[in-house]
């Protein structure tokens, strides 16, 4: 019988596939025999990303560059000559309480994690297939303050209203736009953003404490949901915010 929920032969463009939730998403898109490029900052990164997968392919970016979207487009276009997946990953946190707010490091933030999925979506828009799809990583809900991290929150709810809105803009195009909104995930974001080990450990008994799993997640469980959001299999799935986080926003 024919196979009707494959990946082969899909053109996966994804940021931010260095480390963490990104490569791990590479690897297990090539290990469904779609072909990959990832995109990041670090060219040694990304090339442990595709150590051992020949499915998957590098491309050195800053993803907030103005002009980003031009070239990581086009190299997706020179590999692949088509998207039909584009995981927008990528992103930066700088935590801060309101009242030690950098502007030039909030800007940077901004840059990263709204501006620059916004304009690397909107380059791929034209080469889009009509049964492609757009998955945005994002993470926390709107509803529950989260102290220190005003402008990295904002950014991501913004994500999920970009996902609602481009799900409707793009339907009739055959294009879906999904969510997929990790809870605390075991990735290097908070040793990026400069904190030591000693920190990463305090704050990860803290907020082990808060999760009903009582768990952080790893890379690989949140990076199943992005590509099997993809599948042919998931074709009504649309508009919608799949949250992936054991269970902490269900107990506030």
């Amino acid at each position: 019988m024919e196979e009707t929920n494959t990946l082969h032969g899909r053109a996966v463009l994804i940021t931010g596939g260095g480390t963490g939730i990104g490569r791990a998403t590479a690897r297990q898109f090539a290990a469904a025999d779609a072909e990959v490029l990832i995109v990041g900052r670090t060219a040694e990164r990304l090339a442990e990303t595709a150590e051992q997968h020949p499915n998957i392919r590098t491309y050195v970016a800053d993803i907030a560059a103005p002009n980003a979207p031009v070239s990581i487009v086009a190299a997706a276009l020179d590999t692949f000559g088509r998207i039909d997946v584009l995981v927008n990953n990528a992103a930066i946190t700088r935590p801060a309480p309101l009242g030690a707010i950098d502007r030039n490091i909030a800007e940077q933030q901004v840059a990263t994690n709204l501006f620059a999925p916004v304009f690397l979506t909107q380059h791929a828009l034209p080469h889009l297939t009509p049964d492609s799809s757009i998955v945005n990583v994002t993470s926390n809900p709107p509803h529950h303050g989260w102290p220190n991290n005003s402008i990295y929150g904002s950014t991501k709810v913004a994500l999920d209203f970009l996902t609602h809105t481009w799900a409707v803009e793009l339907a009739q195009r055959g294009i879906r736009v999904v969510s997929v909104a990790p809870g605390i995930t075991a990735t290097p974001v908070l040793s990026h953003a400069g904190f030591s080990d000693q920190q990463i450990a305090a704050a990860g008994k803290e907020l082990r404490a808060r999760i009903p799993l009582r768990r952080v997640a790893q890379p690989e469980e949140i990076a199943w949901w992005i590509v099997n959001a993809t599948r042919p299999a998931a074709s009504y799935l649309t508009g919608t915010i799949i949250r992936v986080d054991g269970g902490l926003g269900a107990g506030g």
